[in-house]
């Protein structure tokens, strides 16, 4: 009867319990299905629009102003005056304002200096800015910032999605943990339940006591209570899994319980290129929102020093009654108007403060862009050694289980020969599945550790 028992063990350990039904959801496709429909995806997209728009906003101040003005003025039966003007203003990106306007003025009171003949006067010039404004001014350095906005939303969105990508890929690879347990403890469930019953049929013929039924029945109940909680487990991690995951008209999908992930043994040709990685941290998101920032405030401290210049704006423009005599005139020959507009603070306090707190902001900034700098170095090499450790320790580990699988065996074998007990037996089995377990668990480390040290590169879907 023992041979038949020892014969039920071998056949049990033979059992190709890790078939499955259901599908699988390949890790890299459930990568693509975040990155595709994932809410945090669309709104990394959203702000590649608000970088547009901010930018299109600041255009918005060179967009050309029509402008009208109608003044008249009747009393008594007398016309005072009746002024009319229509023109247009039109803001150039080199500082220079083009201009031309309408202007037609009459009454019994109006203004000498603002007679014009009856027709009406046109004139088109323009005004600069000779002094403060000349190199930029708040029109120009709006726009600047504006683009340097925009192009920090690329950074801000890889650093968005690289967050999705590393949550992502723990919440994966925990659920193919969880899976994985879960199989395994199954299998201990089935091999404990064919050796109580080996057991129950060998006492009932004599050859074992009634104390080793009542071992291998505490065995499976153990081994039932631990599957239990492995189920929960999975469920948990299931439901994990599920955040992660929505379709296309952006409604969450709940993942079918039938459904199962990869391996935890795939991939295990997994490369990390330590020096690409270490060139790549140089582009990482967060430096380069750093870098964006101080751009911005270089604009606004290149703006404050324009403003220790002095205000010169000089206005000219051609006066004609009709548009084809604009030709005829030359410059400061007869018809024209022009004037000058000159004038500074004494002290300069405010213009030197602004410079000077533009320029302490650029300082700080940078002694922050250091440090963060290092931080994200250090946790580079922090993360580079974990994954050096864990393939160690992987590769010893194998090699241990490998061993305890060798001694389960042994063990086994000397007890069809009388030589060794059921308890043996059983506690060489849990150093099995203990050992088996802890190897799962360090190869789902591993695969999180993969995704943390690029993470930490600030490389993410790519």
């Amino acid at each position: 009867m023992k041979r038949i028992f020892f014969t039920f063990l071998l056949f049990a350990s033979s059992l190709n319990l890790h078939a499955q039904g259901g599908d699988t959801l390949a890790f890299e496709t459930y990568l693509e299905w975040v990155k595709s429909y994932h809410p945090l995806s669309a709104q990394a997209d959203i702000m590649l629009t608000m970088g547009d728009m901010e930018v299109r906003t600041a255009r918005g101040s060179f967009d050309p102003l029509l402008y009208g003005n109608l003044d008249k003025k009747s009393y008594d039966e007398k016309a005072y005056y009746d002024k009319r003007e229509a023109g247009i203003s039109i803001p150039t990106w080199a500082g220079i304002e083009l201009n031309g306007a309408f202007e037609q003025n009459s009454g019994q009171f109006i203004n000498q200096e603002n007679a014009l003949p009856t027709g009406g006067l046109l004139s088109a010039g323009a005004s600069i800015n000779l002094g403060q404004g000349l190199i930029l001014d708040d029109r120009r350095a709006g726009l600047r910032k504006a683009q340097i906005y925009q192009q920090s939303t690329e950074s801000d969105r890889k650093r968005l999605l690289n967050e999705l990508y590393l949550q992502a890929t723990d919440a994966y690879w925990n659920w193919s943990l969880a899976h994985a347990n879960k199989v395994l403890l199954a299998e201990g469930v089935e091999l404990a339940i064919i050796r109580f019953r080996g057991v129950k049929i060998s006492y009932e013929q004599g050859d074992f006591p009634a104390i080793d039924t009542v071992e291998a029945a505490t065995q499976l109940l153990n081994r039932e209570y631990n599957l239990l909680k492995a189920e929960n487990e999975l469920f948990v991690r299931t439901q994990e899994l599920s955040n992660f995951l929505w379709d296309d008209s952006g409604n969450p999908i709940a993942l079918d319980m039938a459904t199962f992930p990869e391996n935890l043994y795939s991939g295990q040709s997994l490369i990390l290129n330590e020096e690409e990685l270490r060139v790549l941290i140089a582009a990482h998101p967060e430096l380069m929102l750093v870098d964006y920032e101080l751009a911005s405030l270089d604009v606004e401290r290149r703006l404050k020093a324009q403003q220790i210049i002095p205000v010169v704006k000089l206005k000219y423009n051609f006066l004609t009654e009709e548009v084809n005599q604009f030709d005829q005139n030359t410059f400061f020959e007869n018809n024209y108007k022009w004037g000058l507009t000159m004038y500074t603070p004494l002290m300069w306090r405010k213009a030197r403060g602004g410079m000077r707190l533009a320029e302490a902001k650029i300082d700080f900034k940078e002694n922050s862009r250091d440090l963060k700098e290092l931080q994200l170095r250090t946790k580079l090499e922090n993360e580079l050694n974990s994954w050096s450790a864990l393939n160690a320790q992987i590769n010893t580990y194998t090699r241990n289980v490998v061993a305890l699988e060798m001694l389960l065996q042994g063990e086994l074998r000397r007890f069809e020969i009388g030589e060794s007990s059921l308890f043996l037996v059983n506690s060489r089995e849990v150093s099995v599945f203990g050992s088996r377990i802890t190897l799962n668990e360090l190869l789902s480390k591993r695969k999180i550790t993969y995704a943390k040290t690029r993470y930490a590169a600030g490389v993410g879907f790519e």
